[in-house]
């Protein structure tokens, strides 16, 4: 079959298309036939800086999820043809995921789905629209009284996350660096957009937040949890701004009184959660959103964009 393999990093002109063995099912474990895969900042990450570290299975194939359907089901209980999602719980780096035409996952890692959508759309929702959707429910529990400030609204979690938040009834302000962003924000359900100058805790809100999703991190998330209203409520997600700790983190301080912090890890999918998102897809008749689609011959040129995050959207390996 044809994959994407590293051996350790390398720049994005140095990946090439690979013919290696068909893996063969085994106990606990099912054989995917790949129909398209997401493509995420994580897995530049991989093979420009972490794919040279003992942690990561060497040689590996790339990729944190992907779409397709069940072509061995082994002992899993799923039927041969069943159309399923897969992602995270170590794919692509403890073991092969998704930059090939098949993939061996473990039963754990994947979920059946019984949505129509095409296989392109469907491979935008697994990783990006599970972060949304877990960050609002777990670590939000967004309601329809909420009023949802997403910072970095234009990433590919923030676009979802807004698609999301109104299907669930909340208002929700999109926090953009650039004005000329707004049109699209409100074209996918924003109810009001504000331009993020890394001060929002000084600015007037039509009605001020009281849930804040931060997908920046920790450079903006003491100004997010100074804006939010009293109680307010901050899922830190995201690490947009490429700060990824917080200095000399003193919690007492840091954290004004009767405001939450919490953050959510997508590790951990499961089932229940996957058809509770679907559902919400589904009825709200949301439009999965992605902007670039390329095949494994041109992973030079995909992996380029994600390295650049000049895409502006989502991008899709088809296989």
């Amino acid at each position: 079959m044809k994959a994407i393999v590293l051996n350790g990093c390398c720049k994005a002109e140095d990946l090439h298309v690979s013919e290696i063995p068909i893996p063969q099912a085994r106990p606990g474990w099912v054989l995917v036939k790949v129909h398209a895969a997401g493509l995420n900042h994580s897995e530049a990450i991989l093979r420009m800086i972490e794919a040279d570290y003992d942690y990561i299975q060497k040689p590996i194939v790339p990729g944190i999820e992907c779409v397709g359907e069940i072509a061995d089901a082994s002992d899993s209980g799923f039927t041969n043809g069943d159309r399923v999602i897969a992602l995270m719980g170590g794919m692509g780096r403890s073991f092969n995921g998704s930059y090939a035409e098949y993939a061996l996952l473990p039963v754990r890692n994947v979920f059946k789905v019984n949505s129509g959508l095409d296989w392109v759309s469907l491979a935008a929702i697994p990783e990006t629209y599970y972060t949304a959707f877990g960050s609002l429910t777990e670590g939000l529990m967004l309601g329809t009284e909420d009023t949802l400030l997403i910072r970095g609204a234009t990433s590919t979690v923030g676009q979802a996350a807004i698609q999301l938040a109104k299907a669930m009834g909340a208002k929700v302000i999109a926090a953009c660096r650039r004005e000329s962003s707004f049109a699209q924000m409100y074209q996918i359900w924003a109810d009001h957009c504000v331009i993020d100058d890394e001060n929002l805790a000084a600015q007037n809100f039509p009605q001020r937040p009281n849930k804040v999703l931060e997908l920046v991190g920790p450079k903006t998330l003491h100004d997010s949890l100074c804006t939010v209203s009293r109680p307010g409520y901050v899922c830190n997600t995201g690490i947009l701004g490429n700060q990824f700790t917080v200095p000399q983190f003193d919690p007492i301080k840091y954290i004004p009184n009767n405001v939450f912090l919490t953050g959510f890890f997508s590790n951990y999918p499961t089932q229940q959660v996957i058809d509770s998102m679907m559902g919400i897809i589904e009825r709200a008749n949301i439009r999965p959103l992605y902007r670039k689609v390329f095949t494994l011959d041109d992973i030079v040129e995909a992996h380029t964009l994600l390295e650049r995050g000049g895409a502006g959207g989502k991008i899709i390996l088809k296989l």
